[in-house]
């Protein structure tokens, strides 16, 4: 939230948890963050809490023409930067687009342990968050769509948009694995020692 908070363009926030999940509703409400608030409206589904969030900003007034972005809370290691870089490629597309990576390595499918085929990777990227897109629009993607949906990119493409990809960071990655922790760490680390070597420089 820190890294949203630090946008110039920065509205409102929602942060949409289960109404079961009072831990991180109490750190949150020890903790507040600037521009945002909580909302204990979450879903069974990624799909069902965003559109809650949605529908939590629109009863704050957030009008349907306005941009909104989703960002995926287990992406922690975001950067004020790539939001901004999301922003300025995004504002004036007629559709919206989410932060992605290009897939570096050879893809393979496969069947019960065995390589069936190597698959074209020219063509392939890694979808990120945020993706940002009109409220309308999405809420109307999202109404319409399955449960299943995976990113709010998808619900946009069943409804036949093409959002923009912005070419992401590898370091944006999705805390999932317990050796992603370790990961994160050490991004988290090297962040410090780099905003300590500039305060010492300036010093």
């Amino acid at each position: 939230m820190r890294a949203f908070s630090g946008l110039l363009h920065m509205g409102k926030g929602v942060l949409v948890v289960s109404p079961e999940d009072s831990d991180i509703a109490d750190v949150f409400e020890q903790h507040p963050q600037q521009h945002f608030v909580i909302s204990r409206t979450g879903g069974a589904t990624r799909a069902q809490s965003v559109l809650a969030g949605l529908r939590y900003l629109e009863s704050q007034g957030v009008a349907g023409n306005e941009w909104v972005m989703v960002h995926d809370a287990a992406r922690c290691l975001v950067t004020t930067g790539l939001i901004e870089k999301l922003w300025l490629a995004c504002q004036s597309d007629a559709v919206g687009g989410l932060l992605a990576l290009p897939v570096p390595d050879t893809l393979k499918s496969g069947e019960n342990d065995r390589v069936t085929s190597t698959l074209p990777r020219s063509d392939k990227w890694l979808a990120q968050t945020p993706q940002m897109f009109r409220m309308e629009n999405l809420i109307t993607a999202l109404q319409q769509a399955s449960d299943q949906v995976t990113d709010e990119s998808s619900a946009l493409e069943a409804m036949g948009h093409s959002p923009k990809l912005v070419t992401a960071a590898a370091f944006n990655f999705k805390v999932t694995y317990p050796h992603d922790f370790q990961l994160a760490e050490a991004v988290l680390a090297s962040r410090h020692i780099s905003i300590n070597t500039q305060l010492e420089e300036k010093s």
